[in-house]
């Protein structure tokens, strides 16, 4: 049986952010960001879970733990959004760039290697749109290197990798929990890590630094990057039922795809053999011959009354980076067809059956 459509909040959530409210807990301390910690962290195979105010400033703490020195180098995908690249230039390292991989559109293996250099610390992997990246082939390059692996887990809640959970199979992993996401606390992300050091640290950044014994004498510059009580609450709810809402998520896919199937010029999206994708959103890449960009396929589905997303710019075309003298004349031609040629549709969780073949025929009908 196709799962229902899945509700944003339940019952449940809300008899939890009430207990939380009741408790007169409702800051960044509380029995519920420890039991959202400890089972976020638990359900993707991590020992330790730190949880922080947004999935942006996951990745801020992951890369301050990497202690970078002018110049050292991260290596990720070109393709993503830029949070991964802002937290490594904010800590004044140097993102380096690899293609995307055209199938599953995750960071292209083949090409870290060769980006390697005596500066290079860590590799910065991004799952993109609920699809796991090659992670094998990436721990193996890291093993041989030295290298940390930072997983940005954001899109990926619940995606597989041949049977291990994304986000527990680097060193460092992020996660978001804004609305959009397969788990929401409104506002809100966390950091996994293996070791205890690491977990202490993790707390220490994002708490300003305090130390237990005198709270008031700082030996390095932290951040406020707490979460709340209430948000952990109404995660500790989400991750209850994280089983129907992956369910949801690849039934919305499955539906739009068996629409989708026969329609010539677009790209669907993939799930390779090792992997479990969660779909996070529901992409479509356009072929040239279909004779549309995403932005015009965009504006013609907006006057249908379905909103839409282009796909991300990849951090070489970032005018914002050109100016700081990154990249130059860098070119990545597969995340540059993505950007221009790839989209969104709607797929979130309370979408009906209904209105997703209503919106794959008005997107057949835009394509026409």
């Amino acid at each position: 049986m196709i799962p229902v459509a899945e509700p944003l909040v339940t019952e449940r959530d809300i008899e939890l952010v009430n207990e939380a409210l009741k408790s007169g807990w409702i800051s960044s301390a509380g029995k519920f960001l420890d039991l959202f910690e400890e089972r976020w962290a638990a359900y993707c195979g991590m020992p330790h879970g730190i949880a922080v105010s947004n999935g942006s400033t996951a990745l801020d703490v992951a890369v301050g733990l990497l202690d970078l020195q002018p110049g050292d180098e991260v290596i990720m995908p070109t393709f993503t959004i830029i949070s991964p690249a802002q937290s490594v230039v904010r800590a004044g390292g140097i993102p380096v760039l690899v293609d995307s991989e055209p199938r599953t559109w995750q960071m292209d293996v083949n090409q870290i290697e060769a980006k390697i250099s005596s500066r290079t610390r860590a590799i910065l992997v991004v799952h993109i749109y609920g699809h796991p990246a090659d992670m094998d082939a990436i721990l193996d390059i890291a093993r041989r290197h030295n290298l940390t692996v930072i997983e940005d887990a954001a899109e990926v809640h619940g995606a597989e990798y041949k049977g291990r959970r994304c986000g527990g199979l680097g060193d460092i992993s992020t996660f978001s929990f804004y609305a959009n996401k397969l788990v929401t606390t409104g506002e809100g992300g966390m950091v996994l890590v293996r070791t205890t050091e690491m977990a202490e640290r993790a707390r220490s950044l994002r708490n300003l630094c305090f130390q237990k014994k005198q709270r008031f004498l700082h030996d390095e510059l932290g951040y406020n990057f707490r979460l709340t009580n209430l948000q952990a609450a109404l995660g500790v709810g989400q991750i209850e039922r994280m089983e129907q809402i992956v369910a949801r998520k690849r039934a919305i896919a499955n539906v739009y795809s068996e629409c989708l199937k026969d329609v010539p010029g677009i790209q669907l999206p993939a799930e390779a053999l090792w992997a479990q994708n969660v779909y996070w959103v529901y992409g479509i890449v356009l072929s040239y011959e279909a004779g549309l960009t995403a932005l015009q396929l965009s504006e013609r589905l907006r006057k249908l009354g379905i909103e839409t997303r282009q796909f991300f710019l990849g951090m070489h075309e970032q005018p914002v980076f050109q100016r700081m003298g990154l990249f130059g004349g860098e070119r990545y031609p597969v995340a540059e067809h993505l950007a221009r040629q790839g989209l969104y549709i709607p797929s979130g969780l309370t979408m009906t059956d209904q209105q997703i073949a209503e919106t794959a025929t008005a997107l057949k009908e835009c394509l026409a």
